[in-house]
């Protein structure tokens, strides 16, 4: 017995859908707002609000320099926020009452649209929470790069910061921090340098820029080079090598056509984790935008099917608008795997049986079932559930 899909399905996927948009927008401009705040801000001496007496001149400074690297921050989790991850809804959840907080200790006219936009978007991110449960998934090389990163700074300011009388310009915590961050960046302004009889402060000096440059160097080829590659991958309808690895008990989809987008919406509603192999550049590159996974090559085609792990699929679904090349593909699957259930989709009902022959377990012709229960409900048999669900579909 089939399930009836509510009618008020489309309407619910499309609040879904609006709402998570809404959240990432409000978290964007709040990104934007405290950039652009904290930069006005600067070198502004008018005071505003009720906390204006009781802020010091330093607090209300500090809080300007900070609101732009908290703005900066947002932007991060505003992106990962579109990407659906949880660590992106939980570092905004974090990020928002600081903006707020950075807004109203600047006591400035110009916070007011800041402080505002920040609390009215923490309980439109605590509604749409369910929206993003993605998982951050992060490679042994890529924690290792991040790793060295921040161990390296927390080296060098502590270091530096213990080893402060050998240096000129070091006195607080934070001028550590300062020279570790421009030595290891390698900008050295000159001003916090070691003293030229410390043999001490020279070799740690070194040391700090060394690591640092090397740290930087592989951070961003660890972070930044696979997320290029992502982007340059869903860009031409492709699969990165670190996505092909995490494949496992997935459905398969060989080939696109006119049959197969229905199939795809489905599976994509489901949330099961299925991959679509296609030759079609266009259909691929479309697919990508959607964040379905694809992988492109001729699905009649070993190399492809093998990519796309076919050894671990747990199903494997053919049905394009070519019967022809619906059996090749149905073929070489068979031959990859043969345990694995393949189920056809026939365009013309005559070639039923030939997929059949050609290693489907299962071959469905779309117009004998539309013929069939178009029947059964003349007849009155109870059979509108699937027809309605059939209708809205379209």
């Amino acid at each position: 017995m089939v399930d009836r899909l509510p009618r008020a399905r489309f309407p619910e996927n499309w609040r879904r859908v609006a709402t998570t948009r809404i959240a990432v927008v409000l978290v964007l401009l709040v990104a934007l707002l405290s950039v652009a705040t904290a930069v006005i801000n600067i070198g502004t001496e008018t005071v505003y609000g009720p906390l204006a007496e009781y802020v010091p001149d330093a607090v209300q400074d500090a809080a300007g320099f900070t609101g732009a690297l908290t703005g900066f921050l947002m932007v991060g989790s505003a992106l990962a926020l579109r990407r659906g991850l949880k660590a992106g809804w939980r570092a905004t959840f974090l990020l928002l009452p600081l903006t707020a907080a950075q807004g109203l200790l600047q006591t400035s006219q110009y916070s007011v649209p800041l402080v505002v936009l920040s609390l009215v978007a923490i309980p439109i991110l605590l509604l749409t929470r369910d929206r993003f449960q993605k998982p951050l998934s992060l490679t042994t090389t890529q924690i290792a790069a991040g790793s060295a990163l921040v161990g390296v700074q927390l080296y060098g300011t502590i270091g530096g910061y213990a080893l402060r009388e050998h240096f000129d310009g070091i006195n607080t915590i934070l001028d550590a921090f300062y020279f570790t961050l421009i030595t290891s960046s390698t900008v050295g302004y000159g001003d916090v340098t070691p003293n030229p009889e410390s043999v001490q402060g020279l070799l740690f000096t070194m040391t700090v820029l060394v690591l640092g440059v090397a740290s930087f160097g592989i951070a961003i080829g660890a972070l930044v080079g696979p997320l290029i590659q992502d982007r340059i991958s869903k860009t031409l309808g492709k699969m990165s090598e670190s996505q092909l690895q995490l494949l496992e008990e997935h459905l398969l989809v060989l080939g696109y056509g006119e049959l197969t987008e229905p199939i795809v919406d489905e599976l994509a509603d489901s949330g099961r984790k299925f991959v679509v192999v296609t030759n079609d550049r266009e259909a691929a590159t479309r697919l990508g935008e959607r964040d379905i996974a694809v992988v492109t090559g001729d699905p009649s085609d070993e190399d492809p099917l093998h990519r796309a792990k076919i050894d671990r699929a747990s199903a494997i679904l053919v049905a394009t608008n070519h019967d022809a090349e619906d059996a090749l593909a149905i073929l070489t699957a068979r031959q990859l795997a043969p345990d694995r259930r393949i189920v056809a989709g026939a365009t013309d009902r005559e070639n039923v049986k030939k997929l059949e022959r050609a290693g489907a377990d299962t071959v469905i012709s779309p117009s004998m079932l539309g013929g069939h229960l178009l029947v059964r409900s003349a007849l009155g048999s109870d059979e509108s559930d699937l027809i309605d669900r059939i209708l809205e579909r379209e």
